[in-house]
């Protein structure tokens, strides 16, 4: 596969920053978008914890904004970052990221995200990070960034290929949002606008310690050292996600994790939680949950996802959620047959958040395995069908 090395900056048609200052917020408005609303397994950027601007700061305090198809490129702090700008563009761009729009007479724009997203380009810029404290990746750089760049062919296969990968890993995400979403609600017609008057007889108010069992007794924590003597395909646990891969597994099955110490607490003062199923290990900063009393994982998660868990953490410097304060949080424990119901209704929804979760996972582990031997010229291909080289 012929190719040509090109300075980042020249496959640029136009660039679009923010000025270099933080710009006046709003309490609503449109939203603006930071460095941590963009994330290499993304397609586009999410709306998490964002903040507004008004219409009058929009149309004045901006050098320009995003258009349909341009990259976010993300400059400070997690340099290299990237995403696609979606249609249409409902959103700014904050500082410490901007706007690229690639020169289709000599990039294709899918196939130039795709480049950027790949581990050798990854790599290149995190060695040309400026700053120890904060990594920096600015715009002056990417004269400097030299990108390998196919013919038009290569482009545009490699380019769909990527896109409609991640498109369909995109779209299983938000479906699991909404699902998610729709059991929340129903959680909360169930058991809570229920009881706001009058406890329905044979409710009963009591603690989570008659809705939990706790498996902590079985957790085996691993150093860094031992992980990486240990590598494997299961997930491996800490308070708030998965932090690596070992050979083998202490759990299987579905369950709910909440963290012990260190990441306990959300902005919202909401516990940490992490729904897992399957094979997995886990270390001891994560309690270990499944539901008693007829009450079923997925009600317990959806619970646990209203509580206010501050009043129980203690510690200032490092946060933690004893077991014995865990199991003090107050819950109202409806008849057996009630929670049995409510898991019926909600089974369902959960069996496919976990499908499409287990489908996204099979995907990004093919799109990013095919990805750099397309881009190297291992596998070789026509318009019509990629091949062994």
């Amino acid at each position: 596969m012929k190719v040509e090395k090109i300075p980042f900056s020249e496959l640029l048609s136009n660039v679009v920053d923010n000025r270099g200052k933080t710009c006046p917020t709003a309490d609503a408005g449109i939203p603006l978008i930071a460095t941590n609303c963009i994330r290499n397994e993304l397609l586009y950027p999410t709306y998490d914890k964002v903040r507004y601007v008004s219409q009058e700061t929009y149309d004045t305090w901006f050098r320009g904004h995003p258009k349909p198809g341009d990259i976010i490129f993300v400059n400070k702090a997690t340099p290299g970052r990237v995403c696609l700008v979606p249609d249409p563009v409902d959103f700014c761009i904050a500082q410490d990221m901007v706007a690229v729009r690639a020169d289709e007479k000599k990039v294709l724009p899918k196939f130039l995200f795709a480049l950027l997203r790949s581990p050798a380009v990854q790599a290149r810029i995190e060695q040309m990070h400026v700053g120890t404290l904060i990594p920096h990746f600015k715009k002056g750089d990417f004269d400097n960034l030299l990108l390998s760049i196919p013919g038009r062919e290569a482009q545009e296969f490699i380019g769909d290929f990527y896109f409609e990968l991640s498109q369909k890993i995109d779209t299983n995400r938000r479906i699991n949002e909404t699902l998610q979403a729709i059991a929340q609600t129903l959680f909360k017609s169930w058991f809570i606008d229920s009881t706001l008057t009058k406890l329905p007889k044979g409710w009963r108010e009591t603690t989570l310690e008659d809705a939990i069992e706790i498996h902590d007794s079985k957790r085996i924590p691993l150093s860094s050292r031992e992980r990486a003597e240990r590598k494997g395909k299961i997930p491996y646990h800490g308070a708030a996600s998965v932090m690596d891969y070992v050979d083998d597994y202490l759990f299987d099955g579905v369950y709910v994790l909440i963290g012990e110490d260190g990441s306990v607490v959300n902005e919202d003062n909401t516990p940490v939680l992490q729904y897992v199923w399957g094979q997995f290990w886990v270390n001891n900063h994560a309690h270990v949950l499944s539901g008693k009393n007829g009450v079923s994982i997925e009600h317990l998660f959806l619970f646990l996802k209203t509580v206010n868990i501050r009043p129980f953490v203690t510690g200032a410097v490092q946060p933690k959620l004893n077991q014995g304060n865990l199991c003090r949080v107050p819950f109202v424990l409806p008849p057996e047959t009630i929670c049995k119901e409510f898991a019926a209704l909600i089974e369902p929804m959960f069996a496919r958040i976990r499908a499409n979760a287990e489908e996204s996972r099979t995907l990004v582990e093919l799109r990013d395995a095919l990805l750099p031997k397309l881009l190297s010229g291992e596998l070789v291909f026509s318009k019509k069908k990629a091949v062994k080289g």
